[in-house]
């Protein structure tokens, strides 16, 4: 792969994540609205964006093929749900002041992902990888116990995007199709909820206030931008670079929620995130391989960054 490539890649990878670092500043703007009445905006807007961009990539052969086979049309069901759950999840977690906790979910997604591929690919663990499962779950029941509450939005936010990632890639449907289905799933519903909370006069949207109008309407772009950019920053670069820049998003939250948003930050966060930082160190070097291995070349590259030699 060219440099140019990969340096393209790089550029787009970081625009995808850096947005979605920053997700929280805007469903902060958001947050007077009701979750399901944002979650509801998210999906229609996305929908009405996706259309134009299928027509303009040509992609409706390949999404009608994907709905006529009964197979493929009932993981991508499940995958509605999944990533419908999630986008909730995450908008009642800045609603409501918990930064932190979606933070702490994405960072221990990539364990998330690597359990569902031992239990359901038939995928191995190395004992390294054991170690940062185990080492992470220490840290959620030491919050658990310490706080006395059970980091529950953290779990639903790892979780379901862990089994989504997982029927997404069992799916084999590229990300901007797969996406179009989900939210034309969604958005009858969507869309039946908005006409009646407008009806009922509960509305945000269309009641006077036309900034909170523009920006609910941008919740499709918010929404569809960066997980486009993703798509094509993935076919230029190795997925082990995909990996170690996916840490931008929980760390971009983590600053955030302490930092602007004054969120408490206890001894028993401070304990319970050295354990999943631990975790994610532990499986981040077992990503990078063998130290041996390493040591055999004068340099080792990794998607766009070249390391020096360990000798």
């Amino acid at each position: 792969m060219s440099s140019d490539k990969v340096r393209e890649g790089a550029l787009l990878g970081l625009a995808a994540y850096l947005m979605w670092g920053v997700f929280p500043i805007y469903f902060k703007l958001v947050a007077e609205v009701t979750p399901l009445e944002v979650l509801a905006h998210r999906i229609v807007w996305s929908f009405v964006l996706l259309v134009p961009l299928m027509l303009w990539s040509k992609q409706w052969s390949t999404a009608l093929v994907a709905i006529r086979q009964p197979h493929t049309l009932l993981i991508l069901i499940a995958t509605t749900l999944l990533v419908s759950t999630n986008w909730f999840t995450f908008i009642y977690a800045i609603g409501s002041g918990q930064v932190l906790q979606s933070s702490i979910g994405y960072f221990i997604n990539p364990l998330v992902s690597v359990l569902c591929g031992f239990l359901f690919l038939g995928e191995k663990m190395t004992k390294a990888q054991w170690a940062s499962i185990a080492l992470a779950a220490t840290g959620v029941v030491i919050q658990t116990w310490i706080v006395g509450e059970l980091p529950l939005i953290a779990l639903i936010l790892a979780f379901s995007f862990g089994l989504y990632g997982l029927l997404r890639k069992v799916v084999k449907v590229e990300s901007l199709v797969g996406l179009l289905i989900e939210t034309a799933l969604l958005s009858p519903v969507a869309l039946v909820y908005l006409l009646m909370l407008h009806n009922e006069g509960g509305a945000s949207f269309l009641a006077g206030n036309s900034s909170m109008d523009f920006t609910l309407a941008l919740s499709g772009v918010v929404t569809a931008v960066p997980l486009l950019l993703f798509g094509r920053a993935m076919r230029k670069l190795r997925l082990s670079t995909m990996g170690f820049m996916q840490y931008i998003v929980p760390t971009g939250h983590f600053l955030l929620a302490v930092f602007v948003y004054g969120e408490t930050f206890s001894i028993a966060h401070m304990v319970s995130f050295l354990f999943i930082w631990g975790a994610l160190a532990l499986y981040t070097l077992d990503t990078l391989g063998p130290l041996d291995k390493l040591r055999s070349s004068a340099k080792s590259t990794v998607g766009f960054f070249t390391l020096p030699s360990l000798k």
